[in-house]
């Protein structure tokens, strides 16, 4: 749309000038895009550390009427879900739902209710969010022994019903697992019980491991899990992070570089825009705007196997109403003859079937996330308009103001197509420079490095990980590639879902 005379001119405002509220995160368990504790109250302040924080501090915020935001949600729509000029070929369709294990990972907050009720905000006295793992160890066996095998010490109890497998659950179905969130959809489900079979692999090839001597002196539980971890945040970096923001801003925030004397090249990370003072924190800017980048990407339908027909993630009807055939949502048993067939979601490499692409990234979500079921989100069903509404709600920046002060030259208006001329939201802005200076392939300048600084950031935080540890250290076990280790690898080293079901 290209600007008139008669198109209004957004303007950045402070927050007392009339922004739109936001709603309370709905309790339930199975929400999709809630708010994670914490981000109801962000400080203005320039504080370095506490849950959530702001990347750019000194930027004033955006203000959008609920009219406005009506509106540009209401444009945000896929008119033509099955069209395949509107999929991303770089990106197979099961780096979304990896994505969102991710951000499940790096979100988890283990606090008692307790707490929670004793501290709503939660910007302080929590722990830093990091790429370990607790959303599948939870506080390990001896804390939590319900998730592991008493008769295999050390390894995840698997429940196999009706010859599949699937994670353990009580008597209502709801999975025991230490993030509920991590049962949303049936992608989701078979990521964690993925990564629980992943741990019990390596500990089973421990001795075998230890006989290379690539294993240092810990018990087994603590070498699998380091083992286990030091993989994964590897796939996290090298693949998927790598995939999302392209070879350019990848190459340009980690760095390998010689380390001293003969040894090996290690890999520093360049972080220009997130800095903390004591400990990180999750900045709004990437949890509420950047991060969101994966909605764009989730298809309309999905095809989950080979006997499964294509359905989509949700449906608009209740979930406790629906027909459980119908969907892929999660939080229930799998229905016989719905283990999942990885070939469909990852490049495996297998004859035949390959994987779906992903969609592009864009400012427009599949029909699905327009209507979502309200135990899923109560009150507002377009994801869309949730996902503004949030951002006005915490005062995030404009996308042209984040762009300027990352050095980068805003998008014009007529490049942006809002409906609106002037500032846009940070979310939209991320999704359009996308589709404007890379197709939809990969994420802009502005979204892309956000996401790599952050993603880097905590794990040059974390004093257990590779990064922090042994950051000239590659992956040591089997892949497609020597020293490389991608989800694919991962799959592949499982044995999971690698047949036709």
């Amino acid at each position: 749309m290209k600007p008139t005379a008669e198109t209004p001119v957004l303007t950045e405002q402070r927050a007392d000038s009339g922004a739109t509220p936001g709603r309370p995160a709905s309790a339930s368990r199975r929400g999709h895009g809630l708010a994670p504790r914490g981000t109801g109250h962000v400080p203005e302040s320039p504080m370095f550390e506490g849950r959530f924080g702001r990347m750019f501090r000194r930027l004033p915020p955006l203000v959008l009427s609920e009219a406005e935001i009506i509106d540009l949600a209401g444009r945000m729509v896929e008119r033509s879900p099955g069209d395949p000029g509107m999929d991303n070929p770089d990106v197979p369709s099961g780096y979304t739902f990896l994505g969102q294990f991710i951000d499940h990972d790096i979100t988890h907050d283990p606090s008692p209710l307790q707490v929670q009720r004793n501290d709503p905000d939660a910007l302080t006295n929590f722990r830093s969010p990091f790429f370990d793992l607790d959303s599948v160890y939870g506080r390990g066996p001896a804390d939590q022994p319900y998730l592991y095998d008493d008769h295999n010490p050390g390894r995840f109890l698997v429940t196999s019903r009706d010859g599949q497998l699937d994670l353990q659950r009580n008597a209502q179905e709801s999975a025991i697992i230490p993030d509920p969130r991590n049962d949303e959809n049936l992608f989701v489900t078979h990521l964690q019980l993925t990564l629980q079979l992943f741990h019990n692999k390596v500990l089973d090839r421990l001795p075998q491991l230890r006989e290379s001597g690539e294993v240092p002196e810990e018990d087994d539980f603590a070498a699998a899990q380091r083992i286990v971890r030091w993989h994964y945040q590897w796939v996290v970096i090298h693949d998927f992070l790598r995939r999302v923001v392209g070879e350019e801003t990848f190459a340009d925030v980690l760095h390998s570089v010689p380390s001293t004397g003969r040894g090996r090249a290690v890999e520093r990370p360049d972080l220009r825009h997130y800095r903390w003072r004591n400990n990180p924190f999750m900045p709004v800017e990437f949890s509420v705007a950047a991060y969101r980048f994966a909605h764009s990407m989730v298809r309309a339908r999905y095809k989950f196997n080979t006997s499964v027909p294509e359905l989509p993630i949700f449906t608009a009807e209740p979930i406790a109403e629906s027909d459980p055939l119908t969907h892929l949502g999660g939080a229930r048993a799998l229905p016989p003859g719905w283990q999942i067939e990885w070939r469909r979601s990852f490049p495996l490499g297998t004859d035949g079937v390959g994987p779906a692409p992903s969609r592009a990234i864009d400012p427009y979500l599949a029909p699905p996330l327009t209507e979502l079921p309200e135990e899923a989100a109560e009150g507002i069903a377009s994801l869309a308009r949730r996902n503004l509404t949030r951002g006005v709600s915490l005062g995030l920046p404009s996308g042209q103001a984040v762009a300027r002060a990352m050095g980068v030259q805003p998008l014009a208006d007529s490049q942006l197509e809002a409906p609106r001329r002037g500032a846009a939201p940070l979310w939209y802005y991320i999704l359009r420079e996308s589709e404007v200076l890379e197709g939809g392939r990969r994420l802009g300048p502005v979204g892309g490095r956000i996401v790599a600084e952050v993603f880097l950031g905590l794990l040059a935080a974390d004093s257990s990980s590779y990064l922090s540890n042994d950051p000239g250290w590659k992956p040591t076990l089997e892949g497609d590639r020597e020293g490389d280790f991608t989800m694919p690898d991962l799959i592949r080293f499982t044995g999971f879902g690698l047949g036709e079901v």
